[in-house]
């Protein structure tokens, strides 16, 4: 499957990213983000490539994008107006939701308000059992009284989740098909389809998510299809999906659910990538844009995928890459709470205004503002007509230093280290609270911002490196072009595992297969180029989760099974401590990941530069309480084997990273600079 140019697009809070690969290299631009319609800025950046790097839209072969338009529309409720239809008694299920609370100690806490609300929740009866037999038939006359009122409702969008729908759909898609008889003309979600696994809240949440962002994606997606198509693209889109791999645009259209973090899944495959060539394969990933931070965790280069994951207030559990998310980045705006304390975020600037010294009319002090009081930055680098450096200084004065009590400096000093403060939390919820010592990983970097932040935080943490790729400004956009095609399946069967048929269990993965198949055979992929990864969730008899341990390949026989109920055993004993080995283990959820594999493009060195660098030029910049005469380095002008001790500061085209005193920094032989603290 070798293609001549690639383009992955990642739209962020503030700015476009877009990379292009071809028989040249690697080109690497940013244009700024338009909120308003995101898919202007896509159109924007591919005209940018077009103007800067001599793109050819009709040579593209390979188009990948990234997209938060998912992700926004869940947090800011801007999603379609959804209807749900469930088995009868079962309506309340999605806003009951679990005993869990969100603030332990909050009296007043609230849990998140369901998706749908109760006057557009509908029951019909029927009933299956856990196995999936049927105890009380589908009242056809009553699941057309409901269509009829579904029709009423005025709803762009139907949910459709019964009781044990992942042990046989037919209920499901007998009711989808009377709402299509009963004239209801909208889009439809099934649980059997979106998550046909157990846990009834988390299945019902997920389809209604699924269904009230189908109609936002759908404009968004076909939109920006056919301003590609009519910029000359004649590559099919495809859509990076949260568990770390892309897919068609049609299958983003059908499960936007699956789409909530696409642009952080990107930035860490794009991560795990450039440190796993440079021969890192555990790392810790810190992507810090303009309006937040994403921090991950990779284990032997493979991006650790949850189930388990949340986005805003709700639990969505369908894979994800597993990262956590804080309101940290470049715009996040500092501010003075009412208790006199200072405060960095969550509230951004985003990209319009964005950050004063962007000169588009912002007025509050952000992150990067700070970083140019202190010297950090140079904004005449990334922004023609940006705000003269007085009138951040002005700002800062009125807003912070004074009801502070501070100097100018020491307030934009302050901003960094709760900024910091913030993010380290971030990275120790990912590393140490799970079970994972720092000092066992490196720091990979990458987003506007995240290499002027990584090598102060990795010395608070006892990282002993970081890792800042030659494509760090733009790095989920890279992750795009480098990500194979991925398709996740997930039944829950819930049996003992002493009673699992090791033919019956062959047969279920192989009719998994058998779709995922033909899909990729549709999508272009040869066999070859198709890989398959088996994997069952076990638990021991009464437990509420589950532990997955994979399959190995081909026929499975009674061995097999048994060396996999001691993997689990082994896989509880390191998660909690304890195995109980003389325990009756059950099987919970059959899962295949199906895999369409893309030949990665090169990361090689650009030619040019110097492996015994001069400074371009130096600049007063602060660390701590003491400023520096600190030399600043062109990243275009380092080659491999340039060495340098901090302080320096480092400039490139999308990027700037920050060496502070006492740290080392070199470039290893991609090109990344690699820092020292």
């Amino acid at each position: 499957m070798e293609t001549d140019v690639r383009v992955g697009v990642d739209v962020g809070g503030t700015f476009t990213d877009v990379v292009v690969a071809d028989a040249d290299g690697i080109t690497m631009l940013k244009v700024p983000s338009t909120p308003d319609a995101p898919d202007r800025g896509v159109l924007d950046g591919l005209d940018a490539a077009g103007e800067d790097a001599g793109l050819d839209p009709e040579a593209v072969d390979f188009f990948a994008h990234g997209t938060t338009v998912a992700t926004n529309a869940l947090l800011e409720r801007e999603w379609a107006a959804t209807a749900l239809v469930t088995t009868a008694g079962f309506r309340d299920a999605v806003e009951i939701g679990r005993q869990t609370r969100p603030s332990l100690y909050d009296l007043g806490a609230e849990k998140p308000s369901p998706v749908v609300p109760r006057d557009r929740r509908f029951e019909v009866p029927e009933r299956l059992d856990r196995r999936g037999d049927v105890v009380e038939p589908l009242d056809e006359a009553a699941a057309r009284e409901v269509a009829r009122a579904v029709a009423d409702a005025d709803v762009e969008s139907v949910a459709v989740c019964f009781l044990f729908a992942f042990e046989d759909a037919s209920h499901e898609r007998r009711m989808a098909e009377i709402l299509r008889e009963e004239g209801v003309d909208c889009e439809c979600s099934l649980s059997s389809d979106v998550l046909p696994e157990i846990r009834e809240y988390e299945r019902t949440l997920a389809t209604t998510i699924n269904a009230a962002l189908k109609p936002v994606m759908n404009r968004y997606l076909g939109r920006l299809a056919a301003g590609i198509d009519d910029a000359g693209v004649p590559a099919a889109m495809r859509v990076m999906q949260s568990n770390g791999g892309v897919a068609s645009a049609s299958a983003a259209r059908e499960r936007p659910v699956n789409t909530l973090l696409s642009g952080p899944a990107a930035g860490v495959r794009g991560a795990s990538h450039v440190a796993g060539e440079a021969g890192f394969d555990d790392v810790l990933t810190m992507d810090m844009g303009g309006t937040s931070c994403d921090v991950s965790l990779v284990r032997d280069g493979d991006p650790v995928v949850t189930t388990e994951g949340t986005v805003g207030e709700y639990p969505v559990t369908v894979p994800m890459v597993d990262v956590h998310t804080i309101g940290a980045g470049g715009g996040s705006i500092a501010w003075v709470d009412e208790g006199g304390s200072l405060r960095v975020g969550p509230r951004s600037a985003g990209a319009d205004p964005g950050p004063i010294c962007y000169g588009r009319g912002g007025t509050e002090p952000t992150v990067t503002d700070a970083h140019l009081l202190l010297g950090r930055i140079d904004p005449g680098v990334f922004f023609e007509g940006s705000a003269d450096e007085s009138t951040v200084r002005e700002a800062v004065r009125e807003r912070l230093a004074e009801p502070l009590d501070l100097s100018v400096e020491a307030a934009a000093q302050g901003i960094l280290e709760v900024a910091n403060a913030n993010m380290e939390r971030a990275l120790r919820v990912v590393s140490v609270e799970r079970g994972h010592d720092p000092r066992d990983f490196s720091l990979v970097a990458y987003g506007g911002a995240g290499p002027l932040h990584a090598a102060e935080l990795a010395a608070e943490l006892d990282v002993p490196r970081v890792v800042v790729p030659r494509s760090a400004g733009v790095l989920s956009a890279l992750g795009l072009l480098i990500s194979d095609v991925v398709y996740e399946d997930g039944v829950s069967t819930v049996r003992p595992w002493a009673e699992v048929e090791p033919a019956t269990l062959t047969e279920r993965f192989e009719a998994l297969a058998a779709d995922r198949r033909a899909r990729l055979a549709d999508e272009g992929y040869p066999p070859e180029r198709r890989r398959f990864e088996r994997a069952v969730d076990l638990r021991y008899r009464g437990q509420s989760f589950d532990l997955r341990i994979p399959l190995p390949d081909g026929d499975l026989d009674g061995d097999d099974l048994s060396a996999v109920a001691d993997r689990f055993h082994e896989r509880h004993e390191r998660r909690y401590g304890h195995a109980s080995p003389d325990e009756p283990v059950e099987l919970v959820t059959v899962r295949l990941r199906s895999r369409g594999v893309v030949d990665p493009p090169a990361l090689s060195m650009a030619e040019g530069g110097t492996a015994d660098p001069d400074p371009r030029t130096t600049r007063r910049a602060s660390f701590a309480d003491d400023r520096h005469e600190t030399p600043v380095y062109d990243r275009s002008t380092l080659a491999t084997g340039a060495a340098f001790d901090g302080p320096a500061i480092v400039e490139g085209v999308e990027s700037t990273a920050v060496v502070p005193p006492g740290a080392e920094a070199s470039v290893d032989d991609l090109g990344n600079v690699v820092i020292e603290p």
